[in-house]
């Protein structure tokens, strides 16, 4: 993950003023916001990708179009749910783009020596990498979401432009789908989509 430096900031409200579209935040606001969100955006956009370079662009690019954003934001949770939002957008237009899936591939440490349950934990972690893998974008999107980010069904149905509503079935769809896929067996619906 890239951090953004003073330098980076400077260099983009200058682009701004050249484009005559001013920046919605501070330095100060901005250096504080993505403290806060840079770490669970870019480990969400990771997991959806399945690529760290990808995620590493999408992460500059969503803070980018926040900073850029003529949205009125009411809160800390609005702007980082809209962040989320852009996020998610950006992650859906490159995989609209690509004619392939993208791949989740296994980022596994070495077990170290004979500790057995060291390597037990790092062989559930790549069963869970694999099934995750296997599950199609949009449930690994809620499922990131929900369990990983913690987030409320209304934040989730912002984040992804769905109903609140359908937040819990889509879960429980979700879930029981990778359960499945844990366990070996097989799952309607087939492969990514």
């Amino acid at each position: 993950m890239h951090d953004i430096t003073c330098t980076n900031v400077e260099g983009l409200e200058a682009a701004a003023g050249e484009l005559d579209v001013p920046f919605e935040m501070d330095e100060d606001a901005f250096r504080a916001f993505y403290d806060r969100t840079a770490r669970p955006l870019w480990a969400y956009v990771a997991r959806i990708t399945g690529d760290r370079q990808t995620a590493d662009d999408l992460l500059q690019e969503s803070y980018y179009r926040v900073l850029r954003a003529r949205t009125a934001i009411d809160d800390e949770t609005h702007r980082r749910n809209y962040l989320f939002r852009i996020a998610t957008n950006l992650a859906r237009d490159r995989y609209r783009r690509r004619a392939t899936s993208p791949e989740v591939v296994p980022t596994l440490g070495e077990s170290h020596g004979a500790d057995v349950e060291a390597a037990g934990r790092t062989e559930r972690r790549a069963d869970l990498h694999r099934a995750l893998g296997r599950l199609k974008r949009r449930e690994r999107e809620l499922l990131w979401l929900a369990y990983a980010q913690g987030s409320t069904h209304q934040e989730i149905g912002e984040t992804l432009g769905l109903k609140t509503g359908s937040i819990k079935p889509l879960l429980f769809r979700a879930r029981k789908r990778l359960a499945g896929l844990l366990r070996g067996t097989p799952q309607p619906g087939g492969d990514r989509a």
